[in-house]
């Protein structure tokens, strides 16, 4: 199914100055299904990871460490070889892992060659007030 969002998130990829980005919407409105047809269209291979199914992947972002390490990590527990350019990086379901959430700012810091793109409502992100929010450090796109 052709969603305009798709058109946004290519603009997103081509972007000389793309940040990690944070698709917000509703709930069921499609962001997970959006972004895994985003990753089969535009990249070589997708690396998914939704946060309220996989302990081990919180456990990786509340341990910190830095960004190569967590892509390290992310590479190893899905078993895909994650390229800079040829990878996209899902991190579903972000509002349950407040610490990669904050994780998102040393992305754009220490390796802003990875395309990382996470998903999560508004609300459950906004929920998180011992979370620090990467204020100038995401791009932002919302989803209805």
């Amino acid at each position: 199914m052709y969603r305009a969002v798709i058109e946004d998130l290519r603009r997103w990829k081509q972007s000389a100055n793309r940040k990690p980005l944070i698709l917000q919407g509703a709930r069921q409105v499609g962001k997970t299904y959006i972004l895994k047809e985003f990753g089969r269209l535009e990249y070589a291979q997708t690396v998914h990871v939704s946060f309220d199914r996989d302990e081990k992947a919180r456990q990786f972002f509340n341990e910190g460490g830095s960004a190569e390490r967590l892509i390290r990590l992310l590479s190893a527990h899905t078993e895909t070889d994650i390229k800079p350019t040829d990878t996209l990086i899902i991190l579903d379901e972000i509002q349950e892992c407040p610490a990669a959430l904050e994780a998102l700012k040393y992305f754009q810091e220490e390796t802003p060659q990875y395309h990382i793109v996470v998903a999560g409502s508004l609300l459950g992100i906004s929920l998180h007030g011992n979370a620090s929010f990467p204020v100038g450090k995401v791009d932002m796109m919302r989803m209805f």
